[in-house]
């Protein structure tokens, strides 16, 4: 195996790893990238050897390693999405011609990266660094729709798990999945009056290479100026905004 085959091999194990929710046999990873069994030996033992994958003695199993972590880490201080991400926003703000806002899941809140103002429009709770409660915003509806289920039973196990806003939003698990779904079968997140009365917004996620939503792209407006039309078109510039984003990603 010359090396380029060999990198390019390695870096499909990561991504095969991190795509699981819990850590796999190494039969797996052979088999989820039909590969032979003595390569994936190899290179997995080479990657536990420098810390990109842990193994499991007692499960024999293998999942992602600490220099993952360090290295997800760096991403986040690096601030790479807000740098590719802000050029995005900015054009949506300009074409929707109201506020736009980046935001991330961050256990069952999204924290604002992005918030980019139109001219004239009223100033928001959701402001840089701000966290509110996903369940309540349309970024966070919309992360969350994309997520796997199990993901989203993790976070929101039961009805304590969950936040409302002033008595607004999905009081229990029953309540969120019949909201995700909803989200699902219309292809974007509504969200009205729930964090702001007056307010409303709509939200799209935006993916990853590996189809995972990494952030949720969201305008907000005054719902009473805003017609079936015109909501329309705002859906249409913020899918745009999303699927532009998620290029820039890879995805």
């Amino acid at each position: 195996m010359s090396l380029a085959p060999a990198a390019d091999t390695v870096l499909k194990i990561l991504v095969l790893l991190a795509r699981q929710v819990e850590p796999v046999p190494a039969a797996a990873v052979a088999a989820g990238l039909g590969l032979p069994r003595s390569t994936t030996y190899r290179l997995l033992g080479a990657l536990v050897e420098q810390g990109f994958v842990s193994y499991l003695p007692e499960e024999r199993r293998y999942g992602l390693g600490v220099v993952t972590f360090e290295m997800g880490s760096s991403y986040s201080r690096q601030m790479p999405l807000r740098r590719v991400a802000q050029p995005v926003l900015t054009r949506l703000a300009a074409t929707a011609k109201e506020n736009a806002h980046l935001a991330v899941l961050h256990g069952p809140d999204v924290y604002y990266v992005i918030e980019q103002r139109a001219p004239r429009r009223r100033t928001l709770v959701s402001d840089v660094g701000v966290r509110l409660p996903a369940t309540v915003t349309a970024s966070g509806l919309a992360v969350l729709a994309a997520l796997p289920a199990a993901q989203v039973r993790a976070v929101f196990p039961n009805r304590d798990a969950l936040v409302t806003r002033d008595g607004h939003g999905p009081a229990t698990p029953a309540e969120l999945r019949s909201l995700l779904s909803a989200v699902r079968a219309r292809g974007y997140a509504v969200e009205d009056g729930l964090v702001t009365a007056g307010l409303a917004s709509v939200g799209v996620p935006v993916l990853d290479r590996t189809g995972y939503p990494v952030a949720g792209i969201s305008v907000t407006f005054e719902a009473d100026r805003v017609d079936a039309e015109r909501h329309a078109r705002l859906v249409a510039d913020v899918r745009r905004a999303a699927a532009t984003l998620t290029r820039r990603l890879g995805g």
